[in-house]
């Protein structure tokens, strides 16, 4: 499902995950990465329940409330499973984690132009439009990472 995710997000390309490089994430003795499933209960005649939707999900430090909160890195729920309530329900399972851990937040990442906006906005969550996200990658990573400490740019 994390490949659908890229093909709705318009970068398929970009997708690289392996079945065992998620394994190894969520299941590591020390896991950093942590996720929940959707499923749509099968009816008696079918094999077995239908995943229909996920989310993963790391923690983060505030340093300002000093306390941690979720990342919220991948929701995802499939186009014929969406308006079934599997988006909130997988939220609501996130905002509990949060609750019950005693975290003040829970952030996530969204295209601008994911109609899934509207949703969000409805349950209440405020779009961050003063930050502007960054990331280094690639080349730019590996120059950055050989740089001597005292090498100006």
């Amino acid at each position: 499902m994390v490949h659908e995710l890229a093909e709705f997000e318009r970068a398929p390309e970009q997708c690289h995950l392996t079945e065992p490089q998620l394994h190894a994430a969520l299941f590591a003795p020390q896991p950093a990465l942590f996720g929940h499933v959707a499923v749509r209960a099968s009816s008696p005649a079918a094999a077995g329940d239908e995943i229909i939707g996920y989310s993963l999900w790391f923690l983060n430090f505030s340093t300002w409330e000093g306390v941690h909160g979720i990342y919220l890195e991948d929701l995802y729920v499939s186009p014929a499973a969406r308006g079934t309530g599997a988006g909130r329900l997988l939220l609501t399972t996130l905002a509990r984690t949060c609750v019950e851990r005693g975290y003040q937040r829970l952030d996530w990442g969204v295209l601008h132009w994911n109609p899934a906006r509207d949703f969000y906005a409805a349950l209440g969550a405020a779009a961050m439009d003063e930050w502007i996200p960054y990331r280094l990658t690639g080349a730019a990573l590996h120059k950055l990472a050989t740089r001597e400490p005292a090498e100006r740019p």
